[in-house]
């Protein structure tokens, strides 16, 4: 047999091996904690992703190749590093039932010897007699029975459980001090308060707090990885972070998955309208963009109206909080798609929009009849038909493409990078604000059909994150609006043209919830006048 196929028969039998001595999940997830690691760092060892870790330790999946053999050799290894610890002896228990308490350290005094013990007698019913009758130490009542340093004790099961107390061990004697009579009525017996097991929202809650931390080390320790290679040099720093913002979103997504209830289909089949013809043509679905310029002011006419360009901070980083469908794309004729716990696309005949001065929801849409939108763009029609807002009549629709959804799919890789980011801001780090921007843009801007990440193909999610940023703007047009500012302007993601005092109704800042002028364009202050034009 030649030396080739010998190794091939080793590693075989290696493999067997290991696999007769697979571990119990418990028994994985002590080993990784005795030796003080995270998933994180098992997953980048073995090859695989945090959240398949997970599944291992929780006994959800079992290891499988091709990380499986890496897994139980790095577990063989913490084992001889960690054995098991022996089993405890279990307590002697009564006939009763009741366990006996284990006897206390004894004191430097020296138990008494064969000699001073009490002669030994029978009983005429066969039972042995070991001295003066005196109260049993665990019960109480009177017996002529000893324990091996003299006490009186009842043998076996005769103690009554009723007059057993937790505390009854067999302790040293004491000589400083008579012991107290017996009471007249014993105290009941009193059961030992359990540990107090976490419920599953703290468990969940615990787990998440966990897993937030490894993810938050994830983002500095490639921030100063990447200072460290650029020998303190920001700018290549950030260019070098910039380019594995894709991987290293796509890493930090699965991590924060670990603790998720909802599995997700990555690359599920798609209907022809979410598939672009060409390279470059886009499918088929209308985001809602808007372009919204207020019909009775103009840049070109003469006036004194001063306005303020507003730019609304991280906007497409809070739009990761949407519906978003889970499973495979699902077709539906009329309105039976549509349903608050699915989500998708559908197409739709809207109805006309009648108020010049707010930005049409359907955004800068020129061509008339029916069209396809994401589900939160018909949220949005939807609330905007309903009681509260009775601005517009309620869509037609005629067909959908929807799945089961949730609100919070993306919510803890949100929440992980607005921490990045808020703390990055805080501590005046344009490094980390960078990174951080870089991998939630590219992570939304990617996920449709993109060479660039292989690891995720939803364009139907690429459009609604989209949508949900415009839907999100126009609620900040009808919040100026409500609160008697004039709507100027509306673009984009993020851009919010106004006239008048917007500090009354938006907070200023560089926070998620907060607005701050718009700079870095043609009007560098921010500001600027508009002329009224005939009506």
């Amino acid at each position: 047999m030649s030396e080739g196929r010998l190794d091939g028969v080793e590693a075989l039998l290696e493999e067997a091996r290991l696999m007769a001595w697979m571990p119990s999940p418990a028994e994985r997830l002590r080993l990784r904690e005795a030796a003080g690691l995270s998933r994180a760092q098992v997953a980048a060892a073995v090859g695989v992703g945090r959240q398949t870790v997970a599944n291992w330790e929780s006994g959800e999946t079992d290891p499988q190749p091709p990380g499986r053999g890496r897994y139980l050799k790095l577990l063989k290894g913490l084992a001889e590093i960690h054995p098991a610890p022996a089993p405890a002896a279990p307590a002697p228990v009564a006939e009763s039932g009741t366990p006996y308490a284990p006897a206390e350290p004894t004191t430097p005094q020296a138990l008494p010897s064969a000699a001073e013990l009490p002669a030994t007698a029978f009983r005429p019913d066969g039972l042995v007699v070991q001295g003066a009758p005196e109260p049993c130490i665990r019960c109480g009542v009177v017996t002529p029975f000893k324990a091996t340093d003299g006490r009186s004790l009842h043998p076996g099961a005769m103690c009554q459980p009723s007059l057993v107390t937790p505390s009854a061990a067999i302790a040293p004697p004491v000589t400083q001090a008579p012991a107290p009579a017996a009471p007249a009525h014993p105290s009941p017996v009193l059961s030992p308060v359990p540990a107090r097991v976490p419920s599953r929202p703290q468990r969940r809650a615990q787990s998440s707090a966990r897993a937030q931390a490894e993810t938050n080390t994830l983002i500095t320790g490639a921030v100063h990885e990447e200072l460290e290679r650029a020998e303190g040099d920001a700018d290549a720093a950030l260019q070098a972070l910039v380019k594995r913002a894709i991987p290293d979103v796509m890493r930090l997504f699965e991590e924060t998955r670990a603790t998720a209830r909802y599995q997700y289909t990555a690359y599920p089949s798609l209907p022809d309208i979410l598939h672009k013809p060409s390279k470059r043509e886009p499918d088929q679905i209308w985001e809602a963009r808007p372009n919204f310029h207020h019909p009775h002011y103009s840049l070109k006419a003469p006036g004194d109206i001063r306005v303020t360009a507003l730019d609304a901070n991280a906007a497409y980083l809070s739009a990761l909080k949407c519906w978003l469908p889970i499973g495979k794309l699902e077709h539906h004729l009329g309105d039976d798609g549509v349903d608050a716990k699915r989500s998708g696309v559908h197409l739709i005949t809207p109805a006309p929009w009648h108020h010049p001065h707010l930005p049409d929801p359907l955004g800068d849409r020129e061509e008339p009849g029916a069209l396809w939108i994401t589900d939160a763009t018909l949220r949005l029609l939807l609330r905007l038909s309903g009681p509260k807002y009775g601005l517009i009549d309620a869509p037609t629709v005629h067909e959908s493409w929807t799945s089961g959804a949730t609100e919070n799919f993306l919510d803890a890789l949100r929440k992980v990078l607005a921490a990045a980011r808020d703390t990055a801001l805080a501590q005046d780090d344009s490094i980390t604000e960078g990174y951080v921007k870089a991998m939630y843009s590219k992570f939304i801007s990617t996920m449709g059909e993109s060479i660039h990440n292989r690891e995720i193909q939803r364009p139907d999610w690429m459009h609604i994150i989209h949508s949900q940023a415009y839907a999100n703007l126009w609620g900040k047009a009808y919040k100026a609006h409500q609160a008697g500012l004039e709507v100027i302007a509306m673009m984009g993601t993020d851009e919010l043209h106004v006239a008048g005092d917007w500090r009354q109704v938006f907070a200023e800042g560089r926070g998620l919830a907060q607005m701050k002028i718009k700079r870095g364009d043609a009007k560098a202050s921010g500001e600027y006048t508009v002329g009224q034009v005939a009506r």
